[in-house]
């Protein structure tokens, strides 16, 4: 499931990468867009990479979030057998994406928690190496410390019993992790398990990445 505010600059890419990554894991896919106040051609663009495009007005993350998955979930007649992931729509997943998520959930996770990587090009020295020597500070080895709504996946299962994603216009990921380790649930945070965000200074949600890139000095 991919939030999106006016990502038609992006959106093709993001759709394509994830359908490679359906394809390498060998597993089916029902990719939905949630198109998300848009005023350009974010929602056409998906359709015509044959994503399912949800529209709504909220203008909140969050709340686009958790009305993909209530698409998604909605009258399955088996959803606890599910596996729900989220990125970004100016995220590139790599090819082994579900592949490795699949793997940590044969192992018994619950959730599935991987690091974003900035774009070589999208992303101006020397912010970047500063950018890259801060976030390195949360990686060790085996595990790390971030969390991100662009590199998230989970059984939905434990999504139903966390009640999902709760509509806020930012920090929904962060909300809906510490709501699961409250909970007592295995989370999984691989720390080579990466997706690839842009660097750009002016994001589409208050507080998100963006903003983040935009203070580092």
């Amino acid at each position: 499931m991919v939030p999106a505010h006016d990502e038609a600059p992006s959106i093709g890419a993001a759709v394509d990468a994830l359908r490679r990554a359906a394809r390498v894991a060998r597993t089916p896919l029902r990719l939905i867009v949630v198109a998300d106040a848009c005023g350009d051609r974010t929602a056409e663009i998906a359709r015509s990479r044959d994503a399912e495009v949800l529209e709504i007005g909220a203008r909140s993350v969050g709340a686009a979030r958790r009305a993909g998955f209530e698409l998604a979930l909605a009258g399955h007649r088996s959803p606890e057998r599910l596996w729900l992931a989220t990125t970004d729509a100016d995220t590139l997943v790599p090819p082994t994406w579900f592949a490795r998520q699949l793997s940590h959930r044969a192992q018994g996770a619950d959730m599935v928690l991987g690091t974003v990587g900035v774009g070589r090009a999208s992303l101006a020295e020397p912010r970047r190496t500063r950018w890259r020597t801060d976030y390195a500070l949360g990686v060790h080895r085996g595990f790390h410390e971030h969390v991100h709504g662009a590199n998230l996946s989970m059984t939905a299962r434990a999504y139903l019993t966390l009640g999902g994603f709760r509509p806020l216009p930012r920090d929904e990921d962060v909300d809906l992790y510490l709501r699961a380790t409250a909970a007592g649930m295995r989370v999984v945070r691989p720390p080579t398990l990466t997706v690839v965000t842009s660097g750009r200074l002016t994001g589409r949600a208050p507080g998100g990445f963006a903003h983040f890139l935009k203070e580092i000095p």
